[in-house]
C-alpha cells in the first residue's frame, strides 16, 4: 500500500476534527473532535513508521510507541474533560460553550465596569439636573 492513502485519510480526519472544534458549540462534540484529530495524528505516526521500517535495516517502531503514548494521553484527557463538562452541566444547566463563556465573562466584568463608569456619569447627570 502506498503512503499517500493513509496520509490523505489522515488529512481528511484532521480537517474534519478541526472543523468540529471550530464550528461546534457543544463541549462534548468539541472533545470528540479533538479525539478525531488525535486519531489522525496516530494514523500518520503508524503509517510513516511502517513506511520507514521498510527502508531502514533496523525497525524501532518508534511511531507505534508514540501512538501508544498518545492513546494513553487521549484517554486521560477525555476522562478529565468529560468530568469537567459534566460538572459544569450540573452547575450551569448547559454545555454550550458560547453560553458558558458569556456567563464567565459577563457577570464579573460587567458588574465592575458598570460600577466604575456609573459613578461619575450618575454624578454628572445629577449635577446638571
Amino acid at each position: 500500500m502506498h503512503l499517500a492513502y493513509p496520509a490523505v485519510l489522515s488529512a481528511l480526519l484532521f480537517c474534519t476534527g478541526l472543523y468540529g472544534v471550530l464550528a461546534r458549540r457543544n463541549a462534548i462534540l468539541v472533545l470528540m473532535s479533538v479525539e478525531l484529530m488525535l486519531n489522525a495524528v496516530n494514523l500518520n505516526l503508524v503509517a510513516f513508521d511502517v513506511w520507514l521500517s521498510r527502508t531502514a535495516e533496523e525497525t524501532l517502531h518508534s511511531g507505534q510507541a508514540l501512538t501508544l503514548f498518545t492513546i494513553a494521553i487521549a484517554a486521560a484527557e477525555i476522562g478529565i474533560g468529560l468530568a469537567i463538562v459534566l460538572a459544569v452541566h450540573r452547575n450551569r444547566g448547559t454545555s454550550d460553550i458560547d453560553k458558558l463563556r458569556d456567563t464567565a465573562e459577563g457577570h464579573g466584568a460587567e458588574a465592575s465596569d458598570d460600577a466604575a463608569t456609573a459613578g461619575p456619569a450618575a454624578e454628572k447627570a445629577e449635577a446638571t439636573a
